[in-house]
């Protein structure tokens, strides 16, 4: 089922002929019947019904809202412009709006790729760029776009780790929001495509690990950065200790013996790198 044309033409001009058609018939009625003039009564009668037919071609178009015709259970065409127009008499007229709707996703409990339960939520905007398909294709493409948004958050979900300590390189839900919502954009295309709905935007709106995991995964990212400003400190003191000795080596004429040499980078160390400050200890020599 692909959307068409239907015919139509100016309503206003249509308006007024049905009305003088309708005058005309109730002058010949009145006139027939008064007159005794089966005739004329018998032109008035159809003159009425023919306005009456020409009447059920009249119909309003909204802006950005489409009338989609059918001719006893025929599928004719669709009428997008806005305004009064005639058609087809006798056709029923449903009307579709192309509005842009957002559609916002309850928070979904789901496993990400590595097992992890998460919360997950997304908001997609869409519009109905096919009226044939999204009122014949399927039974209810309202209900259609939140189901089937649903289970692509769900899949898309799956694909994607919340987050990874040892992968820098990797995708995540939580470090490539962008390219997970440009992923589940491509996925729910695929699936509203029957429908004729087209995915303007889908964003994630919600994010986070499940409630019973969720205590447990924030020690693990607590950890994971401590880890991680440890080892920059450590190379930071490494660096420190390597340029203190070389100027000790340069502008001093201090002769240290190997033991020397490891007090003093011992105690650089323990001062740079200790959470705590240090307490300043005098050597008062043997």
């Amino acid at each position: 089922m692909q959307e068409k044309k239907a015919f139509h033409v100016n309503g206003y001009l249509g308006l007024i002929v049905t009305i003088a058609v309708a005058v005309l018939g109730v002058w010949l009625c009145y006139r027939g019947y008064a007159d005794q003039q089966h005739g004329e009564l018998a032109v008035g009668v159809v003159l009425i019904l023919l306005a009456a037919l020409c009447a059920s071609a009249l119909t309003i178009v909204q802006p950005n809202e489409a009338k989609v015709l059918t001719f006893f259970g025929n599928y004719i065409g669709t009428i997008r412009d806005a305004g009064l127009f005639m058609t087809v008499p006798l056709t029923d007229k449903e009307s579709i709006s192309l509005r842009v709707r957002n559609f916002n996703s309850q928070i979904l409990k789901v496993n990400d790729s590595k097992g992890n339960p998460v919360e997950i939520a997304a908001v997609v905007v869409f519009k109905v760029v096919d009226t044939a398909q999204a009122l014949f294709n399927v039974d209810d493409y309202e209900e259609f776009v939140e189901i089937q948004s649903e289970s692509a958050v769900r899949h898309v979900a799956s694909e994607y780790p919340y987050d990874t300590f040892d992968e820098q390189d990797k995708l995540t839900l939580r470090g490539n929001p962008t390219e997970v919502s440009d992923r589940l954009t491509q996925e729910l295309q695929e699936r509203l495509n029957v429908a004729g709905v087209q995915i303007l935007e889908t964003r994630l709106t919600h994010l986070a690990y499940a409630t019973e995991i969720a205590s447990a995964m924030l020690q693990r990212q607590q950890s994971a950065a401590i880890l991680s400003a440890r080892k920059i400190i450590v190379e930071g003191a490494v660096s420190i200790t390597e340029d203190a000795m070389e100027r000790l080596a340069k502008e001093t004429d201090l002769n240290l013996t190997d033991e020397q040499r490891l007090q003093v980078i011992n105690n650089i160390m323990v001062a740079i790198i200790s959470e705590r400050g240090t307490q300043p200890v005098i050597n008062t020599g043997k």
